[in-house]
């Protein structure tokens, strides 16, 4: 089975679609091929994992009126064109869009070559892309059943969850501690702010970090992202929390799944990716969402998780070091509620997130007949 990936900006598109790669590689030895931009982080990730790699060039649309959405038409439809002789050259099986503006008019020429084609939405509330995409494509899959109600005009949709997280079930959580130098730590909680880190999550760390004193025999390892580090070193590398060992504080974590399954409680923001991969784990979590994202999708992101009881929501214009130490106290001391907190994140897990998606590739490769 030869498929396309295509998808880009942010890792929050790249590695669903990495996840669904691989899936269908583990499963039939499927061929791969990712459809990015030079400019996305696509074109350095991807190309690392040994994942054939093409560029288009497209930029996204703005929300007002302007003259740049003249210009991103015309790169539009160039993008339809070259994506069009990539798809004649590779032929594929089908086509996986994850979102961001790359995957525009990869997968509508796709859909105009007759070409399986299958779009995954990682947040409740959908892009601009994906919906323009919706009423093309063979399938609809979605993370959170919330999202189902913003594709009608969708053919097909399929609640599937985040291929993330069947990525992460293969993470081990004593290599995770042993990483951190904690085989022996009962309790983990692991605060971060994702790849580049987040100013309002690592300001709070540094305001509770002289009051860790209060949860005694719980260990923080703190992750404020590599161009934070050095300022939150130079905050932080005199404290006692620090110098006893109860408080680590890494730059960046490459084992990152590993050290997630060690965790007894995380503190994040609330990306699609992230929250998938916490639930597969059943680990309870207090969500930071980040108000500079499209429609507030983090916000609702988050909303879902607290509703079913999964967890916990500090909005950042309320954040600060106390609310987020007595929150932390809250879960951690009191263990029935930690525990049960931790149960209904696992209820909203999906493990198998991405061998649903694969067998909907399959499904589609079988029901229609497109030719190469």
């Amino acid at each position: 089975m030869r498929i396309v990936l295509t998808g880009g900006g942010t890792g929050g598109h790249i590695y669903p679609a990495v996840a669904i790669g691989r899936q269908a590689q583990e499963e039939s030895g499927a061929e791969l091929l990712y459809i990015g931009t030079t400019q996305g982080l696509e074109s350095r990730i991807v190309p690392k994992l040994g994942i054939r790699f093409e560029a288009v060039e497209i930029t996204g649309f703005k929300r007002k009126l302007s003259l740049d959405n003249v210009k991103t038409v015309v790169r539009f439809l160039r993008g339809v064109n070259k994506a069009k002789r990539l798809l004649r050259e590779y032929k594929p099986d089908a086509v996986v869009g994850t979102g961001g503006y790359v995957c525009g008019p990869v997968v509508y020429a796709a859909a105009k070559l007759g070409i399986p084609t299958l779009i995954h939405e990682q947040n409740v509330i959908p892009g601009l892309t994906n919906q323009f995409l919706a009423r093309y494509v063979d399938t609809v899959a979605v993370s959170f059943p919330e999202s189902e109600q913003h594709f009608k005009r969708a053919k097909r949709t399929v609640y599937a969850g985040n291929p993330c997280a069947t990525n992460v079930m293969r993470a081990d959580a004593a290599q995770g501690r042993a990483s951190l130098g904690l085989s022996d730590a009962k309790q983990i909680v692991l605060v971060f702010g994702g790849s580049r880190g987040a100013r309002a999550i690592n300001e709070a760390m540094l305001a509770m970090a002289p009051q860790l004193n209060q949860l005694p025999g719980v260990h923080f390892v703190f992750v404020p992202g590599e161009s934070y580090y050095d300022n939150t070193m130079k905050n932080i590398e005199q404290l006692p929390a620090y110098r006893s060992g109860q408080l680590h504080v890494v730059p960046y974590l490459h084992n990152m799944p590993d050290v997630l399954a060690a965790s007894s409680l995380v503190v994040c923001r609330a990306g699609a990716s992230t929250i998938a991969e916490m639930t597969a784990l059943g680990i309870p979590s207090i969500l930071i969402p980040s108000p500079n994202v499209t429609n507030n999708h983090q916000e609702a992101n988050a909303r879902s998780l607290v509703e079913a009881g999964a967890g916990r929501m500090l909005l950042e214009r309320e954040l600060n070091g106390e609310r987020l130490l007595d929150t932390v106290k809250e879960l951690l001391l009191d263990e029935p509620l930690l525990a049960k907190t931790g149960q209904a994140a696992a209820q909203l897990g999906m493990p198998s997130a991405a061998v649903t998606v694969v067998n909907e590739l399959q499904r589609l490769r079988q029901s229609r007949k497109y030719r190469r």
